[in-house]
């Protein structure tokens, strides 16, 4: 198991920085969402 998920973070090196930062951005739009209400 350990080795499958080397193999796997190995083969998608390109693109899990941009999936870390799309998982980063909605959560800063869910963080920003939900004290919307409590601003306005």
């Amino acid at each position: 198991m350990v080795t499958q998920i080397k193999n796997v973070l190995s083969r998608s090196q390109g693109t899990l920085l941009q999936d870390a930062i799309g998982a980063a951005s909605l959560m800063v739009m869910l963080m920003v969402a939900l004290h919307l209400p409590g601003v306005l």
